[in-house]
């Protein structure tokens, strides 16, 4: 059964930069669909970057777009979200997922997957 965990959630002043790593076991991550979830205080969560399993297709939600980027080194079993020019509306704790279907990433970023991490916390914040 695939295993995701992520890390390097923190808190980063308004602006900054920090990059989410999702280390998975228990399977090959080359075989999934991956993305980035998130759950800012009081909301629902929701898909901010997907990405398919052969990298040929992405999403990402408008209000990332341009500041964020999804990635994955298959090597290492690990997907990144790096994220850039971040703002206090980021807030929130960001969550790994994966799912071996094939719809495409942006119904994968609304409808969830099927495997999740445990979440790590990002706060933007002077």
């Amino acid at each position: 059964q695939l295993q995701l965990v992520e890390s390097g959630g923190g808190l980063v002043q308004p602006g900054g930069s920090l990059r989410l790593s999702c280390s998975a076991s228990g399977d090959t991550l080359a075989r999934y669909h991956v993305g980035w979830f998130r759950q800012a205080p009081g909301k629902g969560r929701e898909g901010i970057s997907c990405l398919t399993s052969t990298d040929d297709d992405t999403y990402y939600k408008e209000s990332v777009k341009g500041r964020f980027t999804i990635s994955r080194d298959n090597a290492k079993n690990t997907v990144y979200l790096q994220m850039t020019s971040l703002e206090p509306g980021d807030t929130a704790v960001y969550y790994c997922a994966a799912d071996r279907s094939r719809v495409s990433p942006a119904t994968l970023c609304i409808l969830g997957m099927d495997y999740w991490g445990q979440g790590t916390q990002v706060t933007v914040s002077s």
